[in-house]
């Protein structure tokens, strides 16, 4: 093949892959882009919960301001991986009822961390009130044995698919939509489960697992969403949410 036709080869393969979307994501954000939002996310109703530079609109678990431990570098909000540094679980100032929520993850190797929606700050813990979508490095974290507690899951109620997640090291994308008692989780474009908080499966779920003896588990009809503080060190950027009707 001639230099001449290998250049407009490229050229046309660079065209389409832009025309359908298929650009590959940078190293520092999805496509070009990190912790900004196209004109069409605008329009859409999406709007950023973390600006790359600032934890303005988040606050530590029953604290008012966000502990040490938190740290923003190049873009990136990360819970460092020294435990000796206070860091608590990070929390959205706002409840919200019906929302699609979605951000970057990247965890440590057997790190552990997760995303917890309709939080209330009465319990000791998050994960006390609020359903968790799980972060985990599946190959070395023992959780990862489960498909139940695997990265994805609604922990301990609702299995993952497994070949979803990205290793330890590399970006995956997170979703979920919680609209009425109506849940979905995705990841990394593939919609892993729906279910219905409340339904009888749900309820009977709940019962055979270890937040049986939680009496207020998965019903607040509102609540902040909450990034975990697992103790390892977990890394999210693209922070948005979408308020739906």
């Amino acid at each position: 093949m001639s230099r001449r036709i290998a250049g407009n080869a490229a050229i046309i393969a660079a065209t389409v892959a832009i025309a359908f979307g298929c650009v590959a994501p940078s190293a520092g954000g999805q496509g070009t882009r990190m912790n900004t939002l196209s004109k069409q996310e605008k329009r859409e109703g999406w709007k950023l919960l973390f600006d790359g530079k600032t934890t303005d609109g988040w606050h530590s678990y029953k604290k008012t301001t966000v502990g040490p431990g938190w740290l923003i570098k190049d873009g990136i909000l990360s819970r460092t991986a020294d435990t000796t540094v206070s860091a608590g679980d990070l929390l959205t100032n706002d409840k919200y009822r019906n929302v699609e929520f979605a951000l970057d993850w990247r965890i440590s190797e057997g790190g552990n961390s997760g995303i917890i929606y309709r939080v209330t700050e009465d319990n000791d813990y998050p994960w006390q009130s609020g359903p968790e979508m799980q972060i985990l490095d599946d190959k070395r974290h023992s959780d990862g044995k489960l498909a139940i507690t695997s990265a994805g899951s609604d922990f301990a109620i609702y299995p993952a698919p497994r070949g979803v997640v990205r290793p330890a090291g590399q970006w995956n994308s997170a979703r979920i939509v919680v609209r009425g008692n109506h849940v979905e989780h995705w990841l990394n474009g593939k919609k892993l489960f729906s279910y219905e908080l409340g339904s009888p499966d749900w309820a009977a779920r709940v019962a055979a697992s270890k937040f049986k003896s939680m009496p207020n588990y998965g019903k607040a009809p509102e609540g902040f969403i909450a990034l975990q503080d697992h103790g390892d060190k977990v890394e999210f950027r693209n922070i948005r949410i979408k308020v739906l009707p």
